[in-house]
């Protein structure tokens, strides 16, 4: 029997399947990805009848089927992700998401995109504690503490908790450039309002005792790709945040995503994954440092100053989202949309390897598409990296992408081996 957590891939009837293209939930040591969920009947394939409220009301219920099926509870979601179509239709989506989280709510992303798969007013995802872990025929207690923390030093919400701690990662809420004190937006254009959003997630750090170096992923939701470039002149004086992160150039791992909307009419929108040495009870407290944070690139993937390719942390690594570059010349690979996802899966697979590990090892696959009609082409090229449709996925139109791209593409991949402190 082997003492490393396995991939362990699920899927229920009870939800719409991924028609072997993915599954619908994969567990890896201490944590459930589930493929994004479209307002689908299970019985019959189809969107719901009906409006916004339906089609959000059907999201979660194939959500809810899915963890039910794992034995889990919806109190196990520690993080969810709401897409929509339309800004406006948030206040709607929030009716019905009170109903599923009456009391606990966890972290929270809600972002409206330029479309989504099956022309869906809304697709929602969420990531769920896994307390027994993945060692086959070995469950652990499953009895870890999920921690949930609210400082009133950043912007509070009724509909999510700040930050959501299970095992070994601090999942934050999507952090909007709302000034703490007032509840309103920052003043100015959008480097104020990146610097917002950054300065609101290290309140949040600060508060549970994490350094902003502790940070592994990076998700920024941008209203105007153009605007790219502003925010990474704010960004770089975020990162390294301290004097050992900047003797390494430490950036974590990252992704730019062009949001047809977002909350507030906001400009910049951003999301962090965090590391979290000491674990959650009851773990053993370990010294922060007893798990370490292991950068990596490659030569053989394109490179950026501004993130780095993987960030392996405990079981998890973390991968920026690769555009179709070919990596000797820095350019768009030639072709259409087929030939580009086929380079972004290329890229990823370089770093993948690159790390000793295999494409089996991908538990999660996000798919941001500049045209949604592209994804019968997009799975040709899909199907030949992941022949037996294994990783859990998501799938978004956006309006833009970094250098014009058709496609960009970010997985998140099993470390069954850990960081341990260096020898």
């Amino acid at each position: 029997m082997s003492n490393y957590n396995a991939v362990s891939a699920k899927n229920t009837e009870n939800a719409p399947n991924g028609n072997g293209l993915y599954s619908q939930t994969v567990a890896f040591s201490h944590y459930n990805n589930l493929s994004a969920q479209l307002p689908i009947e299970p019985k019959t394939g189809k969107l719901v009848a009906g409006g916004i409220k339906e089609q959000a009301e059907q999201c979660f219920k194939n959500i809810e089927s899915i963890v039910n099926s794992i034995d889990h509870v919806m109190s196990d979601i520690v993080r969810i992700t709401v897409f929509v179509k339309d800004i406006k239709d948030v206040d709607a989506v929030d009716e019905v998401y009170k109903t599923f989280f009456p009391t606990y709510v966890p972290s929270r992303t809600t972002v409206a995109v330029a479309a989504l798969p099956m022309d869906a007013m809304v697709q929602i995802e969420a990531l769920v504690s896994h307390g027994e872990g993945t060692i086959p025929n070995a469950p652990q207690a499953g009895d870890l503490i999920k921690l949930t923390n609210n400082t009133a030093n950043a912007p509070t919400s009724p509909l999510s908790t700040q930050t959501v701690s299970f095992s070994h990662y601090n999942n934050l809420s999507a952090q909007l450039p709302i000034n703490p004190k007032t509840g309103r937006l920052v003043t100015g254009g959008v480097k104020e309002q990146a610097g917002q959003c950054l300065t609101n997630i290290k309140t949040i750090l600060e508060s549970i005792d994490v350094p902003f170096d502790d940070i592994v992923k990076i998700n920024i939701f941008l209203k105007n790709l153009s605007d790219t470039e502003a925010v990474n002149e704010v960004y770089t004086t975020f990162f390294p945040d301290s004097a050992i992160a900047r003797a390494v150039a430490y950036v974590p791992a990252r992704t730019v995503v062009a949001a047809s909307a977002l909350p507030m009419d906001a400009l910049v929108q951003i999301e962090a994954v965090v590391s979290h040495g000491d674990g959650t009870p009851p773990q053993a407290i370990e010294d922060r440092h007893g798990i370490v944070i292991w950068a990596n690139n490659t030569e053989n993937a394109p490179k950026s100053s501004l993130s780095t390719q993987t960030v392996a942390f405990s079981h998890y690594n973390n991968l920026s989202a690769q555009l179709p570059l070919d990596p000797k010349t820095g350019e768009l690979v030639a072709g259409g949309v087929k030939e580009q996802a086929e380079q972004c899966l290329k890229n990823i697979k370089a770093i993948v390897e690159s790390i000793d590990h295999v494409m089996d090892d991908v538990v999660k696959v996000n798919i941001f598409l500049k045209n949604i009609a592209d994804m019968d082409a997009v799975d040709e090229a899909y199907k030949t990296f992941f022949p037996g449709g294994i990783p859990a996925r998501r799938t978004v139109g956006v309006s833009a992408l970094p250098q014009d791209a058709l496609i960009q593409i970010d997985a998140i991949v099993a470390n069954a081996e850990g960081t341990p402190p260096k020898a």
